[in-house]
């Protein structure tokens, strides 16, 4: 085939186009029963995303955080475990622990302004959580995420949020105290947490 064909077949060629979804359009989903609650499927920046099976390792460390966090809120705030959090018009990630502003969400999810911490804990999915929705909580504005990872008995504190992700980010030692920003009285200790 000369390569005039092949040039003149490949500007006919459409590009291919990727739907993105809105958060409403995903929750029509839900309510048309396309998705049911046993799906396990996050909206990130528009995309439908399969979650991975929650191992015992990981369900651990987060009942055990939420434990500590309730205990310890006294009531001041709501700690929503694996529930949404809607980012903006395309994100509504399902973070494993939230710490948001105490009000009835029952007409709609918390959003990016009603955040005050995030966790997310992983095992299997650090890199997912660390280069996908760290950086989205970065643009929202999200003040403070920390990441547990449990394979490695880390914990790493992302603040200073921007667009391009967070500028500081620590790892405190096992001996050390996390104490969020806007709910210091949550504090614990990395021992704790594992």
């Amino acid at each position: 085939m000369s390569t005039h064909i092949i040039e003149d077949l490949e500007q006919l060629a459409e590009p291919v186009r990727r739907h993105r979804w809105t958060v409403a359009a995903y929750h029509r989903l839900g309510e048309t029963g396309i998705l049911t609650e046993d799906d396990r499927i996050e909206l990130i920046d528009g995309e439908l995303l399969e979650m991975a099976p929650i191992g015992s390792p990981h369900a651990d460390v987060v009942d055990r955080l939420a434990e500590w966090l309730i205990l310890r809120a006294g009531g001041q705030y709501r700690i929503r475990v694996q529930n949404p959090i809607q980012m903006n018009d395309y994100s509504e990630p399902e973070p494993d622990i939230a710490v948001v502003r105490k009000r009835s969400y029952a007409d709609a999810h918390p959003q990016a302004a009603d955040v005050l911490l995030l966790i997310e804990v992983a095992r299997t999915t650090l890199v997912y959580d660390r280069d996908v929705k760290i950086p989205l909580y970065a643009r929202a504005g999200i003040a403070e995420v920390w990441l547990v990872d449990v394979a490695n008995r880390r914990i790493e504190i992302h603040r200073e949020p921007g667009p391009e992700g967070y500028r500081h980010i620590v790892r405190p030692g096992r001996d050390e105290t996390l104490v969020p920003l806007k709910a210091p009285e949550l504090a614990v200790g990395v021992a704790e947490v594992f």
